[in-house]
């Protein structure tokens, strides 16, 4: 059967539900199938497949062949085990938007199993390796299958891995199977490295051709097929802060103008005196896609985004918006990790000397250690930490009085607000001062009940909104993502390293 004749197939997803599904071509491979099916099907999760082999009386078999699929053949849906480490929680939270990213990348990479064939010649390699130390003979097809299951695998979690990534990975693959060991390679995985940065642009593009958003948006870049484009190094989109899911699916069923129509709903709620919560929060998710793609892709003012997405704003909302783009608990992770470490903190505060050391001090003698509160001890972490990372937060932490107009703000893009009813000394922790955030000039979120609160959720919005760390506090707020919030640990700044190695001394 030629490639390009169309293909009509019975597919069984449960007893229940039969569907017959119609591709305009005959996939080239068992993964490429896989990827058509999940779009003609709207699936959100990995399966494997099995067909009726005529040589055994339609009984069912694995399909590893693509050869081995005709024309109106019968093919049953095996959906692969969930992960047990996917929370109840997280999945009622994202399954309306069905999306693809629910975990960040992980700590330890876990090498996938392939399929039936590639995993028994891979066991034979690694037996003939113990015995006498001989590598495997690769062929281009076994190679190619490798690549392909392993791109898949990087591509759940991340569409454009770092170099650190794919050295993890080819690591991970040789250490597994040491018999894909490459004798005139210093690290035994520098080829395999190499061939993965390789799979994966060839797999980002087979996502473009099938409309995946966060490759997608790089679709149009100046080359060989779009002379006018813009330059292929112009504006990429990519997630900078390991979001992990930067540029999502729209929910199956939906497109633009749907997912406008319950945000114009939204908004008219947000008006109401006490808007329901469970609505927002349902419609909220409903139209993450919309809202993301939006603020990826217009980067618009933070007041466009207030007057559209008002419900945003709301600390349930912010938590829940985290949550939608990182996998991660916002309020928890970042108040137990705080909590975690502010005895170490409080001793690294004390030993310092310098002109910081003075600095930090004063805070002290803000604050009765013995007595405090858990408030006390996280703001004291709070302002501590950018006099640690040598940051400058003059231009981030403002202050003024109630009666003023709050002039001393609009040059401010992201920052920290204290009002109070009397002038405060230089250098106050405003324990007892009303606190607002800052964007772009403007207090978006007030009365907040204390910095720590008003720094948790001021995280949040930055994900939310997309915008970079403030340049004042860069080390600070990189600090908090990658040490506290355990996010792309990787290549930290020395001065980030040198102060995440004395926290965990």
């Amino acid at each position: 059967m030629s490639s390009q004749e169309k293909t009509l197939l019975r597919v069984i997803l449960t007893e229940g539900d039969i569907r017959k599904v119609s591709l305009a071509k005959k996939p080239d491979s068992v993964d490429n199938l896989v990827l058509a099916l999940k779009e003609s099907l709207g699936l959100n999760y990995n399966f494997s497949l099995q067909y009726e082999d005529l040589d055994f009386g339609n009984a069912l078999c694995n399909l590893t062949d693509i050869s081995e699929l005709q024309d109106r053949a019968t093919l049953k849906i095996i959906p692969n085990e969930l992960d047990d480490n996917a929370s109840t929680a997280d999945t009622e939270i994202l399954s309306t938007s069905s999306q693809e990213r629910k975990k960040q990348w992980p700590k330890e990479f876990e090498i996938p199993s392939f399929t039936v064939d590639v995993e028994y010649r891979l066991q034979q390699g690694n037996l003939t390796y113990l015995k006498d130390n001989t590598y495997l003979k690769l062929t281009k097809e076994l190679k190619h299958e490798i690549l392909e299951k392993l791109a898949e695998t990087i591509f759940s979690f991340k569409a454009y891995p770092t170099n650190d990534d794919y050295a993890q990975v080819a690591a991970a693959l040789v250490n597994k199977h040491p018999c894909l060991l490459e004798s005139g390679s210093s690290t035994g995985w520098g080829g395999w490295k190499n061939s993965l940065k390789f799979k994966m642009g060839n797999y980002r593009s087979k996502m473009r051709n099938l409309g995946y958003p966060d490759v997608t948006v790089n679709g149009r870049k100046r080359g060989t097929n779009n002379p006018e484009g813009i330059p292929s190094r112009k504006h990429i989109k990519k997630p900078k802060k390991c979001e992990i899911n930067f540029l999502p699916n729209f929910p199956e069923g939906h497109n633009d103008d749907s997912l406008e129509s319950v945000r114009k709903k939204m908004q008219d709620e947000m008006k109401m005196r006490t808007p329901s919560s469970s609505l927002l929060a349902q419609q909220m998710d409903l139209t993450f896609a919309l809202r993301r793609k939006e603020i990826v892709e217009t980067t618009p003012a933070v007041s466009d985004v207030l007057e559209r997405w008002p419900a945003l704003f709301r600390e349930a909302q912010i938590c829940l918006e985290f949550n939608r783009i990182t996998g991660k608990n916002l309020k928890q992770e970042f108040y137990e990790n705080l909590d975690r470490h502010s005895p170490r903190f409080m001793d690294l505060f004390k030993a310092k000397r310098g002109t910081p050391g003075r600095y930090l001090a004063n805070f002290f003698n803000q604050v009765k250690l013995q007595s405090a509160q858990p408030t006390e001890v996280r703001t004291l972490v709070i302002r501590g930490l950018p006099i640690m990372l040598g940051d400058d937060d003059s231009s981030f932490f403002k202050s003024c009085l109630v009666s003023d107009q709050r002039n001393s703000i609009l040059d401010v893009p992201v920052g920290i607000l204290f009002e109070d009813t009397e002038l405060q000394p230089p250098n106050s922790l405003h324990l007892t001062s009303t606190i607002g955030i800052i964007l772009e000039g403007q207090v978006v979120m007030e009365k907040m009940q204390d910095l720590p609160q008003a720094m948790c959720l001021l995280f949040g919005l930055i994900y939310a909104l997309d915008l970079n760390y403030p340049k004042s506090l860069a080390n600070t707020f990189d600090f908090i993502q990658r040490v506290l919030m355990s996010m792309g640990q990787n290549s930290l700044k020395p001065k980030l390293q040198s102060l995440a190695n004395q926290l965990f001394v």
